[in-house]
């Protein structure tokens, strides 16, 4: 004491401090956890590093805070609503979905996902995957002078585009409830080329399989990925009878008339639910297809059809399929040439459909006629709640008339608030 004035029996760590951080600096090589108290258990975890080997932690932490601090340290924007409210689903899934992000065919080790397999499968439900990359291209001279060595004629052989194969993947994720694709890569900038977008035959071949493997898949999204009439052919007759999907989601593809009749067939033959077509290259012959399907089928609650040309044909056969449909809620029609012969029939719609709440035709040329037809069908309709006529040129007079029935019909359905107690005596 005499020799160092500052010390004090309180800077000597008790025993069971030190064996806590001993616990905690070999914890890769002993991982005991399970025996700790719980009030050192909680210690460990608390001063336990994120980079510790997934394989170990994986099956052997499930405390959120700690997956919490995984997650927080990773990535700056962390919202685990998305995510089930769960911490560890949120990082497997976000984990997992960056590596699919950045595996380049023939070139990244395909163990690093396959590796991952047994960790994740237990808490991955939902995949969002916005970028695939192609395979590398070889040097244009390099693969010219192979070719003169072997003694091709042909001249320049181009790399095959096909992205890397999912179907090992998500059919061994059993949790494994919505899917969201999207071929393509982000911000290629100066590298642009169009085969960064090309999703080639072989891959929508591997993915159709193993979609159609994937029993529990509920949402199946894919958008922005160049999806033609044969490949949605070949998408439709592998999801034909699935056993769980309710949502189907084609939108910003190259999706025609051949495309949508195969999706018509697909929509009395699944538990679809919702369908979303937008952005596509639909005209009246793929809509009457559609209609068809609609007028007979008993699931389907919402279907989207905006920045399509379907015009008044197929305008009207919507219509017809709404005055015998019962299910679906919502409709959106908005930038499909549509004009006053398609508005006069879903005059009709809204006089006798009474499961409609959602109708959109914006975007298209209803015209003053056709707008004075709408609101005359919407007389004794209570159910619609919201109709989207902007840019529709109806006439402010029957777009103010109109809004002054949705506000009726919204006011109505709000549930009215329980009655007050009656008053006891005093």
């Amino acid at each position: 004491i005499l020799e160092d004035p500052e010390w004090c029996l309180a800077a000597v760590p008790p025993l069971t401090e030190l064996c806590l951080q001993h616990i905690v600096h070999n914890f890769t090589e002993n991982p005991i956890l399970d025996r700790l108290l719980p009030e050192h258990k909680r210690k460990v975890l608390d001063r336990l590093p994120t980079g510790l080997p997934l394989t170990l932690t994986a099956n052997l932490i499930s405390d959120e805070d700690y997956w919490k601090r995984c997650c927080t340290e990773r990535w700056q924007v962390c919202d685990i609503s998305n995510y089930g409210d769960s911490w560890k689903r949120m990082f497997f899934e976000r984990h997992l979905e960056n590596i699919l992000k950045c595996f380049v065919p023939n070139t990244t080790d395909p163990n690093q996902v396959l590796e991952l397999i047994p960790l994740c499968k237990d808490y991955v439900r939902k995949l969002e995957v916005d970028q695939f990359l192609p395979p590398v291209k070889v040097d244009q001279k390099e693969e010219i002078d192979d070719l003169s060595d072997s003694g091709s004629d042909f001249g320049f052989f181009e790399v095959p585009m096909h992205h890397y194969d999912l179907g090992a993947l998500i059919t061994a994720l059993p949790h494994l409830e919505e899917l969201h694709l999207t071929y393509g890569v982000k911000d290629c900038g100066m590298n642009f080329e169009w085969n960064l977008f090309k999703f080639t035959y072989q891959d929508c071949c591997n993915l159709a399989v193993a979609v159609k493997m994937c029993h529990n898949l509920k949402v199946f999204k894919l958008t922005r990925s160049n999806v033609d009439d044969d490949k949605t052919r070949l998408l439709v007759r592998n999801l034909l009878d699935h056993p769980s999907l309710v949502e189907l989601n084609l939108s910003h593809n190259l999706i025609g008339d051949k495309g949508a009749q195969a999706v018509g067939k697909l929509i009395n033959r699944s538990k679809l639910e919702i369908l979303d077509l937008c952005n596509n290259q639909i005209h009246h012959v793929g809509a009457q297809a559609l209609a068809q399907a609609l007028a007979k089928n008993c699931t389907l609650t919402s279907l989207n059809l905006r920045l399509n040309c379907v015009e008044d044909e197929g305008g009207e056969a919507m219509g017809r399929a709404l005055l015998t449909n019962t299910t679906l809620k919502s409709i959106h029609l908005g930038s499909n040439r549509l004009s006053e012969p398609t508005a006069v029939l879903f005059s009709q719609v809204l006089a006798q459909n009474a499961t409609l709440t959602y109708v959109n035709l914006s975007c298209n040329h209803i015209g003053p006629d056709g707008g004075k037809q709408l609101l005359e069908g919407l007389t004794g309709n209570t159910t619609l709640t919201e109709f989207d006529l902007r840019l529709a040129e109806v006439g402010q007079e029957s777009e103010y008339l109109i809004n002054q029935m949705l506000w009726a019909n919204r006011h109505a359905a709000r549930p009215s608030p329980p009655p007050h107690p009656p008053a006891g005596p005093l």
